[in-house]
């Protein structure tokens, strides 16, 4: 005797492969499916529906399908209200709460489709309810007792963000592709196309840089993207911040002259010396203040009021004052200002990248940039439809993407 589920997919669903996706799911799982309905869109702008019924031997077995299957953005045909349970104490779910992905999701809520806000992957869905009923993500440790969380799959819809159907537009070449072959030059263009029209519409561009970027060279490039407004926020560690400043009041970066290469004496402690300084002047801030600090990126974001995040680590020296060394805190300043980004720039950092990339919805155009493919291939895969990567190094990337958007000012 066999259980089954009858579900819908719709979109486009053929040419962007979900629907071949959804086959190779069941079968492999062990079910079994019949198409029961099937619409085609027979234009660019037409979408396609499906309904099939999926079937398995047994109740689990069906639920481990429809539980892969929504994964991929298949629903019910029969959606029934979410199921809420209240949280039993702070920082505790109830059994079976629903973990989210990073599409968008909604929760359907006394008949009612509401959009949750807030997604990123990994979290709990808290729904208030009210004359106004919201929903939105809450991480484990941020739970509260009494939370109505979300819990089993019913009533729940996630909508994966489509592949662009042609190469056109800015925002037409991120298809979650990385390159190595293709050329440089037309693919940095293209990014900064995507940025350009990102300010144009009035988004905010995040850069999430690693100390490579100071050691590179690209730190002056990088200052007058955050000067000029085309960087509206910075995410990085302690490193990349000792670095930059060393950069300004020694010269060097880790030591060593970026210009002439060379390793000056005592060059060693430089990053020591920095950080010594800036922790006498109170922090940062102060430090440009007083002139102690007078150039670079972290000059930059003081002088423009451009927001950044230092988040520590186990490794760090110092660290700067304005390092978050708390992990919990540094992970909420983050996630908050994860949440305003409508574009990212990952260069060359994969722990920070990481970092952010598990608080971005996947419908935040992402840009990675690294010299070491396994980077930018793990960040991709973390879920973006509207990402690219470029396996290249970031001296040369961050120094040309400068010149695609400020030789045109």
């Amino acid at each position: 005797m066999t259980v089954s589920r009858e579900v819908e997919l719709e979109g486009h669903i053929i040419d962007s492969g979900m629907m071949q996706s959804c086959f190779g799911i069941i079968m492999d799982l062990g079910g079994s499916f019949s198409v029961q309905e099937f619409d085609i869109g027979r234009h660019k702008d037409e979408e396609s529906y499906a309904r099939m019924l999926v079937e398995a031997d047994d109740e689990d077995q069906l639920q481990s399908i429809v539980h892969e299957l929504h994964q991929h953005g298949v629903n019910p045909s029969d959606p029934k209200d979410a199921t809420l349970v209240p949280a039993p104490d702070d920082q505790v779910v109830p059994h079976g709460f629903y973990s989210t992905t990073n599409h968008p999701t909604y929760i359907r809520h006394d008949g009612e489709w509401i959009e949750v806000e807030d997604v990123e992957m990994d979290c709990a869905v808290v729904v208030e309810d009210g004359d106004r009923p919201r929903a939105y993500t809450k991480v484990l440790n941020a739970i509260e007792e009494g939370d109505l969380v979300v819990t089993d799959e019913t009533g729940i819809k996630v909508q994966p963000p489509e592949r662009p159907r042609d190469s056109g537009g800015a925002f037409g070449f991120m298809q979650g592709g990385v390159s190595s072959e293709r050329p440089s030059e037309s693919t940095i263009r293209k990014i900064a196309n995507a940025i350009e029209e990102t300010k144009k519409e009035g988004g905010k561009v995040m850069a999430v840089c690693g100390p490579a970027l100071i050691h590179s060279g690209a730190r002056e490039d990088l200052a007058r993207l955050v000067r000029e407004g085309y960087v509206d926020m910075l995410s990085a560690g302690n490193g990349f911040a000792v670095h930059d400043i060393e950069r300004d009041i020694y010269g060097t970066s880790l030591g060593m002259d970026t210009e002439s290469l060379d390793h000056p004496r005592h060059g060693h402690k430089h990053h020591i010396y920095a950080i010594s300084e800036v922790i006498r002047e109170g922090g940062i801030e102060e430090a440009v203040e007083s002139g102690t600090i007078e150039s670079g990126v972290m000059y930059e974001c003081i002088d423009n009021d451009r927001p950044f995040v230092l988040a520590g680590s186990i490794r760090d020296d110092g660290p700067l004052p304005d390092t978050i060394t708390d992990a919990v805190e540094a992970q909420n300043a983050i996630r908050e200002q994860a949440h305003e980004a409508d574009m990212v720039l990952m260069l060359s950092t994969l722990l920070h990248s990481v970092a952010v990339g598990n608080c971005l919805p996947s419908t935040t155009r992402v840009v990675c940039v690294d010299i070491n493919p396994a980077t930018v291939t793990q960040l991709l895969d973390r879920g973006s439809a509207q990402a690219v990567g470029m396996v290249t190094d970031i001296g040369t990337f961050v120094p040309i993407l400068a010149e695609q958007l400020l030789s045109e000012e």
